[in-house]
């Protein structure tokens, strides 16, 4: 359940959340669990702080592509007819009916270009050099968004992704460049890092405060510190509600490890002679798509 990179990925994401919506914003879906739709999201939140500007329009920016692919990160567990429909629903209970109609008219553009880039990218010629196959697939994306957008729908919806793969292009590029000296190589890196734009940097740096963060509650209970130390620390360091989020996953882990600790135990008394048997004992500590996770395990 909690492998290094989604512990990092829930990390970021209780340590980081997006900023609150304005006041201008609809009033945030009734307190329902709309969860259960897909059972690898329980307990999380939908991406994308979607909102209205100060005239009651919808403001068209990234918010509204995370929303769309935090749903759409369920499909395997749900068809997409039914996710969109989901999305849909979400869209009518955050706004009024103009605005979720133009979203929604948003997400038929969104679906529909992502068929296309999927398509398209089938056609790319295989690239050993990994920066020129970056800058084609970014070229790619750049040429099809007209067909199903707007310009300022394009730029609002993909300009700061785009804005983050090119800052990443052209880092490749120096570390590939055999002919600057380390000197250099460092200058032209400083110079990228004055020209990055203070949300991209805080994005690029985000992961790496995490991980610190985390290195120093190791530390920290290494040396007995109880819960209540580690809380104080990462509410300094990111305030008391994500200390709070952190808390809740540091007991899902542990309940997590535990459930595993019982399950080998139990499967190292069983054997591995009749798989029926260790298969009612999988049955007996995990759901169907828990299950799927235990090879890293077992």
């Amino acid at each position: 359940m909690f492998g290094a990179g989604a512990l990092v990925a829930a990390l970021l994401v209780a340590a980081y959340p997006r900023p609150e919506v304005a006041a201008v914003a609809a009033a945030p879906p009734a307190p329902t669990d709309p969860f259960a739709f897909v059972r690898s999201m329980e307990g999380t939140r939908p991406d994308g702080d979607v909102r209205l500007d100060a005239d009651g329009q919808l403001v068209v920016d990234a918010e509204l592509g995370h929303l769309f692919d935090y749903y759409l990160a369920g499909l395997g567990e749900k068809d997409l007819q039914a996710i969109r429909a989901e999305i849909e629903r979400e869209l009518e209970r955050r706004f009024a009916p103009g605005p979720a109609a133009q979203a929604k008219r948003l997400l038929a553009s969104y679906l529909d270009y992502k068929r296309a880039l999927a398509d398209a990218e089938k056609t790319l010629a295989p690239q050993a050099d990994l920066a020129k196959a970056a800058r084609a697939r970014l070229a790619l994306k750049q040429r099809l968004r007209p067909q199903f957008f707007s310009a300022s729908e394009a730029t609002g919806l993909f300009g700061a992704s785009d804005a983050y793969d090119a800052d990443a292009l052209a880092r490749l590029d120096i570390e590939q460049d055999g002919a600057l000296t380390a000197l250099e190589r460092e200058q032209k890196m400083a110079a990228l890092d004055q020209r990055m734009p203070a949300s991209l940097r805080e994005d690029r740096e985000a992961p790496t405060k995490v991980i610190r963060m985390e290195a120093s509650v190791q530390k920290l209970r290494e040396q007995g510190a109880g819960d209540d130390e580690v809380y104080r620390l990462r509410a300094t360091a990111f305030s008391p509600e994500a200390a709070s989020r952190l808390a809740d996953l540091d007991r899902e882990e542990a309940a997590w490890k535990g459930r595993i600790k019982a399950y080998l135990a139990q499967r190292a008394s069983v054997g591995t002679g009749s798989e029926a048997v260790l298969q009612q004992v999988r049955n007996q500590h995990f759901s169907a798509e828990e299950q799927r996770r235990l090879g890293a395990y077992e």
